[in-house]
């Protein structure tokens, strides 16, 4: 018997305490546009509940659909009325009137309501309802270009740039934009969103071409993130077969003036007078033998 008093107790106090809630939610309609507040996937969240009044705040209820999240009752302990899915993850600062919410995920986006009480069983007047924006940081974008030479049907030169740009892991679904491009010259050629099943975040593609006829340096951004800057319709350099052509006949030039070097040192080089001799000795042992 006295084990079943007490678990009566609660049983009883805890359909007051939703009854107090069902009727809170009743009169405290919402007053204002929400006040939003973003975090970051798997981050941490503060809900600042207003104190637009004074004296002691003797209960904080902050809700979701209508329903209990966390709070404090200064006569009453809560815990046992917090969600499952909020016992962990959530944390009431009665000094402050917030709740900290830590490990956010993108279900916990949407409106929340606080609702406070000084002291009487009425609820405090209205207040702004509270909305969650949750974000996930996008992947820096990847950024490729394919140019080829173009004529114009005047005869003037150009250049047709095909650019793409990738980026993933973000959220919300957001858009490719890019950075020192005359849309008028720009054309779409494939746009592409897709949303991951299970983490629910997003990779954006798209691809577009571009007509220019001189350096661009282009970048592409998806939502705060940016890719490097590269740049288009550059100046054609030598090719690589040019560059070895030219080499070759270098070399062979070198070579060539290496040879007539080579050729004039022989023919202007003096003779050896040991040679001369020579000729002069053997007539002169010619004729002694002869005498």
């Amino acid at each position: 018997m006295s084990l079943q008093r007490p678990c009566l107790y609660i049983h009883i106090y805890s359909l007051a305490l939703v009854m107090i809630l069902v009727l809170g939610t009743a009169t405290t309609d919402v007053s204002g546009p929400p006040v939003n507040i973003t975090a970051v996937l798997g981050h941490t969240a503060t809900f600042k509940c207003p104190n637009q009044e004074s004296g002691i705040v003797t209960r904080l209820y902050i809700q979701r659909h209508d329903k209990f999240i966390n709070g404090f009752d200064l006569n009453r302990k809560l815990d046992h009325l917090i969600p499952p899915e909020y016992q962990n993850r959530t944390k009431v600062n009665q000094t402050a009137l917030s709740m900290e919410m830590t490990d956010v995920t993108f279900p916990d986006e949407g409106l929340y309501k606080c609702i406070i009480y000084y002291g009487n069983p009425i609820p405090s007047k209205p207040f702004p309802e509270i909305y969650l924006k949750v974000t996930a940081k996008y992947s820096v974008p990847t950024i490729e270009k394919q140019c080829s030479e173009r004529k114009n049907g005047d005869g003037a030169a150009g250049k047709s740039c095909q650019l793409s740009c990738s980026s993933t892991g973000g959220y919300p679904q957001s858009a490719v934009k890019w950075a020192e491009l005359n849309p008028s010259l720009m054309s779409v050629v494939h746009n592409e969103s897709s949303e991951d099943p299970i983490s629910k975040t997003w990779t954006i593609n798209q691809t577009i071409t571009y007509n220019c006829d001189h350096p661009i340096n282009v970048s592409c951004a998806v939502d705060d993130a940016v890719s490097p800057t590269i740049t288009i319709c550059e100046a054609e350099s030598f090719s690589v077969r040019v560059i070895i052509a030219i080499v070759l006949v270098l070399v062979f030039v070198m070579l060539l003036l290496l040879v007539l070097v080579v050729l004039c040192c022989r023919r202007h080089q003096p003779e050896d007078p040991r040679d001369s001799d020579d000729e002069n000795a053997v007539p002169l042992a010619l004729r002694a033998s002869e005498s």
